[in-house]
Parts: structure tokens; C-alpha cells; sequence
């Protein structure tokens, strides 16, 4: 076993649950040649190489009988992004931020700015009710979030139930104008009442 051109690889093969069908970057990370006899491959570098590529979440890579390689790799699924003030990252639902910076801010996008906590799906959801009003979300103090609109709004949302907090808030706005007011502060930390400043 592993002598021979029987062993040497002659494919890869590669799969990847994404639409975006342009692998080059994962086929570059692979640093494989044809030819190379693939007993000599050290299968988990390779896949330390694959999970160091923008995007990839899960990798596997499988030597076959006659030599050739299966990689399979599984990608993060971008729900929002992240900004460090100068770039935009994509972000997954688990919070994860992929390093494939752009410098323009994405149409139609949450916006999240500094730490991130592990799920972000609820959030995300209920933010793009006020997408267009919406400039960023920020996690505070591990336990809370912050809404910043572009006309300069913080709307400090409560602990509990911060989605009907959002919820509200986007009934205030269709109702009332709320976030086109001359306010700095909304204040929901209270579930009694709403503070404006």
C-alpha cells in the first residue's frame, strides 16, 4: 500500500455546501499537486490549511483507494455583518466573524460593532424591521444590546426580551415618526415605561 502511481493522486475532488461554486482559494489552500504520492500527505494539516480560508467552517478531507483526495467543507452562512469602524465582515448566526473584509458598508444589512455573543439569529431577524433607520447593534457589558440609529438615536434595549423591545419600537416609529424626532436616548431597560432624552 501507498507505492505505485496507484498511489499518486490524479483528482481532487472537491464539494462545498455554498452557491458560490469558485473554489480557487480552498484549492489553493490545499497545496497538493498531481502526482504527489498521497500516503505521503499529511491529512490534517491539510485540513488546518482549509480551515484557515476566509469562510470555511467544517473540513474533511478523505484519501480514496486509488489515490486520489475527497475534500468536503462546510461554509459559515452570513446573516449580518461586523464592522470595525473602517471594514465590514461578513457574520454568521453563531456570531462568528469571517475575515473577508469590504470597505463598503453591504445594502439591506445588520450591522454589528465589537464583541459579538454566540447567537445572533433572533436578533438579526428582528433587526431588519428597521433596516434603512438602523446604523449598528452593539452587544454591551455581555448581557445587553444597544441600537444606534444614522440619525444618532441609542436605544438601549432591555436584558429580557430584547426582540419586543424591537418590536415596540418599530411600532412607535410607523406610528408616531419616533425615530425621526430630535432624541439622542431611548431608554427600554424599564419594561414600565419608555425614557426619551
Amino acid at each position: 500500500m501507498g507505492y505505485g502511481p496507484i498511489a499518486n493522486v490524479r483528482t481532487i475532488s472537491m464539494t462545498a455546501d455554498t452557491k458560490n461554486k469558485d473554489l480557487t482559494a480552498l484549492h489553493a489552500a490545499l497545496g497538493i499537486t498531481g502526482g504527489t504520492n498521497s500516503y505521503s500527505i499529511n491529512l490534517d494539516t491539510v485540513n488546518e490549511r482549509l480551515l484557515q480560508t476566509p469562510g470555511v467552517r467544517e473540513s474533511a478531507v478523505r484519501r480514496l483507494p486509488n489515490g486520489n483526495l475527497a475534500v468536503r467543507v462546510r461554509m459559515y452562512r452570513a446573516v449580518a455583518s461586523w464592522t470595525d469602524g473602517m471594514y465590514y465582515y461578513p457574520v454568521s448566526a453563531d456570531g462568528k466573524v469571517v475575515n473577508q473584509p469590504n470597505d463598503e458598508k453591504p445594502n439591506g444589512a445588520v450591522i454589528f460593532r465589537g464583541p459579538v455573543p454566540d447567537d445572533i439569529s433572533e436578533i438579526t431577524k428582528a433587526a431588519t424591521n428597521l433596516i434603512g433607520e438602523l446604523d449598528y447593534l452593539e452587544w454591551v457589558d455581555n448581557h445587553r444590546w444597544n441600537l444606534h440609529t444614522i440619525g444618532g438615536i441609542t436605544i438601549k434595549l432591555p436584558e429580557t426580551d430584547p426582540i419586543a423591545a424591537i418590536g415596540t419600537i418599530v411600532l412607535l416609529n410607523k406610528k408616531h415618526g419616533l425615530l425621526s424626532k430630535d432624541l439622542t436616548v431611548i431608554d427600554m431597560r424599564d419594561s414600565a415605561r419608555v425614557l426619551v432624552k
